[in-house]
């Protein structure tokens, strides 16, 4: 079977933009409309970021709700903290995810267990974004993907976009939640994708995956810099007459399982594919959630296309052999075919 596009969804009023662009535009919306907004991280305010994501923001908001931090992320989470309890709406930048490990005891300990330890009477609104991934050649730590660390973690909620638009919507509605959210955004996606992205206020719900390609024979479940490997797989295997449903899950929590298995009942076949380690990734929950609520469906065992069991592997051409690319999705959806 053949596989499609689906329609998008967007308003009429959009503008070119890439992803950087289209979330900044996000963060000036949301310190423009929120005074109780407030921005901060490692350079984010003078130099406007690493990847000038908040790129004019202090000259236009000022250096009370947009500033700099010392280069110390268990101070800036614990800050946020101390902020989202006290009112505000605190959205912190990690400079690169791989950075964010010091900052785990207030992550785990604190930041996603307010809301039960005060039995719902305190929210934590606080957004915390970072760059992740590879396919730019970054040093090491640059380029980890911790998501399945904070996936596991109660309370914490983990957005991926992949596109500029999913980017500026869902960063609004991760702003605007009463609960703490990790925003990650794709580093290879920031400047190598454009597309039509609305001008104005413009949310998407958490917890709604998005169907890229529709096709009848296989599934393959994504998110953030896989989706447009995903999309390359997918349009080889459909000159072979392979119908290739690809899903973008744009959450990981919350995780929109009623896409998922709809999607697997129709092809009776899954490849999950991410660019994290192997053992214990957050592929590995999405297998689990398949094989327990749709093995019945399946006509092949569910393949994951994921990293390595090893640090991600610094500047050096031997990115291209860990990071998951169209040609070994491209296998697996031949394997599930052929079983």
């Amino acid at each position: 079977m053949t596989a499609t596009a689906s329609k998008s969804d967007t308003p009429a009023d959009t503008k070119t933009m890439t992803m950087i662009a289209a979330i900044n535009n996000a963060l000036d919306l949301a310190l423009e409309q929120d005074d109780a907004v407030h921005i901060f991280g490692e350079d984010v305010g003078v130099m406007g970021g690493v990847f000038r994501a908040t790129d004019g923001l202090q000259a236009k908001y000022g250096a009370d709700r947009v500033f700099d931090t010392p280069l110390a992320e268990a101070a800036i989470v614990g800050m946020g903290i101390g902020m989202g309890l006290a009112g505000l709406k605190p959205v912190a930048e990690i400079q690169f995810a791989g950075f964010l490990y010091p900052a785990l005891d207030q992550v785990l300990s604190h930041l996603g267990r307010y809301r039960h330890r005060t039995r719902s009477r305190y929210h934590l609104p606080m957004v915390v974004r970072a760059p992740y991934g590879g396919g730019v050649h970054t040093p090491e730590q640059h380029a980890d993907s911790p998501e399945a660390i904070l996936a596991h973690t109660p309370g914490i909620k983990v957005v991926i976009p992949s596109t500029p638009a999913d980017a500026k919507g869902l960063l609004l509605s991760a702003i605007h939640d009463p609960d703490p959210v990790f925003f990650f955004e794709a580093i290879k996606l920031y400047r190598s994708v454009k597309e039509a992205v609305p001008t104005g206020d413009y949310r998407i719900p958490l917890g709604q995956a998005r169907i890229v390609t529709e096709g009848d024979d296989v599934t393959v479940i994504c998110y953030g810099g896989m989706v447009e490997v995903a999309q390359k797989a997918a349009a080889a295997a459909q000159s072979a007459g392979i119908g290739v449903e690809v899903i973008d899950l744009r959450t990981l929590v919350p995780l929109d399982t009623d896409t998922i298995l709809a999607s697997v009942q129709k092809t009776g076949r899954a490849v999950v594919v991410t660019e994290a380690p192997r053992t214990g990734g957050f592929h590995s929950e999405i297998s689990a959630t398949i094989a327990e609520e749709a093995i019945e469906y399946l006509r092949a065992p569910i393949v994951r296309v994921t990293g390595f069991d090893a640090p991600y592997p610094p500047f050096t051409a031997i990115e291209d052999v860990y990071r998951p690319n169209a040609v070994r999705v491209a296998r697996a959806i031949k394997a599930v075919m052929g079983y």
